[in-house]
């Protein structure tokens, strides 16, 4: 959804507004059976991997028929000026509701951290579980918030090596991901492309560096999503971020590809901004949750 014109109108519409559509309801309508299928095949019910594959299939269909109308509007001309700002907001709020959810894990992590923990091996509760000790984190069974001991031992996730080598490949990412922008603004789209490539493959091997590092966690150090609260907190900040991973390399591979068949133009190229702004929050991200998951 770049705000490119290159062909057709001249004089595009003050703010174009599309004809009414079905995408969005067929894209809730494939949202809700992936949502019902995760929820019965994670409690047991075997049709519900079904319906989410089916619910997958159909939001991903409807979303590239969606994302090709909008491309084609962009590419004919209809996006005007006022359309770009729209885009700008929109995609500036975006990230916004992004920082808040993982600022709500992040307040998990550090809630338990400082707060619950320490709670549960107060002189309170030492009556309760005198063998509890409030330690962050630890190798021992009942060392963790798990005072009936039902936590197996376990070892923690240190930063290196998997995580450092994580954190210079997508710190490398945004290098020349910002190379490829200034290329673009320079209309050098051979080197623009050339490093967007790069980028994109430099976020397919930070999936592979994390799916390496969670089947060390599970086969060596019996670091679990059910290893107490820090694995629960471990998986579920570092699996969410892997996530986003996912989703920016697919725009930046999308943005690839569009640029292989000449859109954006050094004027007139938000589609390559709004995936880069995203990559460049999940960099951030990542920072933080390489000092605070690993090192702290």
């Amino acid at each position: 959804m770049s705000a490119a014109a290159h062909t057709g109108h001249s004089n595009p519409p003050y703010y174009f507004v599309p004809s009414p559509s079905s995408y969005p309801v067929l894209a809730s309508v494939g949202l809700f059976f992936v949502i019902l299928g995760a929820g019965q095949w994670i409690n047991g019910a075997t049709w519900g991997a079904w319906s989410l594959a089916g619910g997958l299939l159909m939001w991903a269909l409807v979303l590239t028929a969606w994302f090709r109308a909008a491309i084609n509007e962009s590419e004919s001309g209809l996006y005007s000026d006022r359309i770009d700002v729209s885009f700008r907001w929109s995609m500036s709020w975006f990230i916004f509701s992004e920082v808040m959810f993982f600022g709500a894990f992040f307040g998990a992590l550090f809630w338990t951290r400082l707060y619950a923990v320490p709670s549960l091996g107060s002189l309170e509760n030492a009556v309760l579980w005198p063998d509890f000790k409030a330690i962050w984190p630890s190798v021992q069974a009942g060392a963790t918030a798990s005072p009936a001991g039902i936590v197996e031992p376990f070892q923690t996730m240190g930063p290196w090596p998997l995580p450092t080598i994580n954190t210079a490949l997508l710190l490398t990412s945004g290098v020349t991901l910002t190379i490829a922008h200034h290329a673009l603004l320079a209309g050098h789209r051979a080197k623009t492309i050339a490093f967007m490539w790069a980028t994109v493959l430099l976020g397919v091997v930070f999936l592979f560096v994390q799916g390496y590092e969670y089947s060390h966690a599970y086969q060596d150090l019996n670091l679990r999503l059910d290893s107490g609260i820090y694995g629960s907190t471990f998986f579920m900040l570092t699996g969410f971020h892997g996530f986003h991973v996912f989703v920016g390399m697919l725009m930046l591979l999308f943005i690839t590809i569009r640029l292989h068949k000449g859109h954006f133009t050094p004027e007139r190229h938000f589609g390559f901004e709004g995936a880069a702004w995203y990559w460049h929050f999940v960099d951030v991200v990542w920072l933080g949750l390489y000092i605070i998951v690993y090192w702290f």
